[in-house]
């Protein structure tokens, strides 16, 4: 007897991979799903982590991105009020800017109403000489431009899809390369091999979704042996954190002399993210890097903002990653569509395949929406959609409520530390008091690595969570990184190595 036959072999597990897995075993769908690295190791933990309409896109005509985008915020934040949440952002604007204020108004009249938007606060304008915003920055600005967009905890985003598909049946293979992938008698044929074992796989499945990312393209070539395949325009985006450069909640939105715009965003409480970079790369995604031609720029387009420059010497870490933009035949990397395409090979045929180019973290449930109607169309309907009133795990509580959750929490634990208590809640939601279970004091929560990571936390993260490395705690399921010693990450190292994985 042959290995077992899903319905559909999902390969990649990005944003993409796991939410069409997430959506698809919800459905009904047998699904397996399989990434060769750890979840979000790559483009999904890289992004500037908005979750927002695009308010650029509208100066390339992008309308139904944008309106799609702006429904999708509320949505996304009510299914993730842990990981989601409203941010404002602040726009200065000086006379002779890039844009005309004209233009900035239209632009956010059309973001105000263009749809979605329910419980965030509309657009505003701000004397810069009076309000705090305007205290960090030079003194060129009289007036800003507030808006609201939200933020995401990217990487979390992608493995509590993952979490809840395993929840909901779905076959989970993490670290494990497809090598190859063939029909046979109206059946794929998937051979894997599990990066860490070294143990062969094989699989069957009636459908074989292709949503690695930045490798979509190197799969169709490997796996399917098709060698011109160019669909996808890999687009590298850098970011860099220092010590926190203002203390207002809100971040800034600087429009650059070369069109280009960045972002200053408050960052884990003692930081400021500064980003995006946009450039053609062409190398492998696994060895993308940040460049000191990009460190230079961040630094010195955020020293035309701010009163205190920004230095090389002040940044505390920076990632990069690869943004697989579908290739449109944009001249500049930074006007290549963020929209998604989906396209389906051998449709009407058994075994059909489906590869997804392109998409952004904001239009992910959509995405796998559009996926399972495709889906649905080549392999039959199982399920309705039902994603946009559900909540990922630990996302069970009112949008609105995450104060509510900090006291309960404190309530139950009254140990915990206030800043503590809010950092569970802003990482795992409800499941905090899973992880915290029993204990009755820090010294239940066993042994401490630094700050407040301690052996419960990774325990947690290695029991239901996939995690397996340090850099898989304190750089994705959590940003402590931040916060240990390098000597602290290698102990932590240490006794990751010398216990078993056993998320499943």
């Amino acid at each position: 007897m042959g290995p077992e036959i899903h319905d559909i072999f999902v390969i990649g597990g990005g944003i993409n991979g796991c939410g069409i897995a997430r959506d698809a075993v919800g459905r009904g769908y047998s699904v397996a799903l399989a990434e060769m690295n750890d979840f979000a190791s790559g483009t999904s933990s890289g992004a500037t982590k908005l979750i927002h309409g695009g308010l650029r896109y509208l100066e390339h005509y992008e309308f139904r991105l944008v309106r799609e985008s702006l429904m999708e915020r509320e949505i996304l934040w009510a299914m993730a009020p842990h990981i989601i949440w409203p941010l404002r952002f602040v726009l200065p604007y000086h006379k002779g800017g890039i844009r005309p204020a004209w233009l900035i108004r239209l632009g956010l009249f059309l973001y105000d109403h263009l749809g979605g938007r329910k419980l965030l606060p509309a657009t505003s304008v701000l004397d810069m000489r009076k309000d705090v915003a305007g205290k960090p920055l030079k003194a060129l600005f009289t007036r800003a431009f507030e808006y609201s967009d939200g933020w995401v905890d990217d990487a979390r985003m992608v493995v509590l899809n993952a979490r809840d598909a395993a929840d909901k049946g779905a076959t989970i293979l993490p670290r494990t390369k497809v090598v190859s992938a063939r029909r046979e008698n109206g059946l794929w044929h998937i051979e894997t091999i599990d990066t860490v074992t070294g143990r062969n796989g094989s699989h069957r499945a009636r459908m074989l979704v292709n949503a690695a990312g930045p490798w979509v393209d190197h799969v169709i070539r490997s796996a399917f042996g098709q060698n011109e395949a160019r669909h996808v325009r890999l687009v590298q985006g850098s970011h860099i954190i220092v010590k926190k450069k203002f203390d207002d909640p809100r971040a800034y939105f600087f429009q650059n002399p070369d069109n280009r715009i960045i972002f200053a965003i408050p960052y884990e409480g003692d930081f400021t993210l500064i980003g995006t970079t946009d450039r053609d790369y062409t190398a492998d995604p696994r060895d993308v890097r940040i460049s000191e031609e990009e460190t230079v720029y961040l630094c010195n387009a955020a020293s035309e903002y701010f009163k205190e420059p920004v230095r090389p010497e002040d940044i505390v870490w920076t990632y990069s990653a690869v943004r697989p933009l579908y290739d449109d035949g944009a001249s500049k990397a930074q006007e290549a569509t963020r929209d998604y395409v989906l396209k389906i090979e051998g449709e009407g045929e058994a075994a059909p395949l489906l590869n997804v180019f392109g998409g952004k973290l904001t239009t992910y449930r959509r995405l796998s929406e559009h996926a399972l109607e495709k889906i649905g169309a080549a392999i039959g309907v199982k399920g309705a959609p039902w994603t946009a009133r559900s909540h990922l795990p630990g996302g069970d509580f009112p949008a609105k409520g995450y104060d509510a959750e900090v006291t309960k929490l404190k309530r139950r634990y009254p140990f915990l530390a206030d800043t503590h208590a809010r950092r569970l809640v802003r990482r795992y939601g409800t499941r905090a008091e899973v992880l915290l279970g029993d204990a009755r004091g820090p010294e239940d929560l066993g042994r401490l690595f630094g700050g407040d990571l301690y052996e419960a936390e990774v325990t947690y993260l290695v029991e239901h969570e996939w995690a397996r490395h340090a850099d898989d705690v304190l750089w994705r399921r959590t940003k402590d990184g931040l916060r240990l010693s390098k000597e602290q990450a290698q102990s932590l190292e240490e006794y990751m190595a010398a216990r078993p994985a056993m998320a499943g």
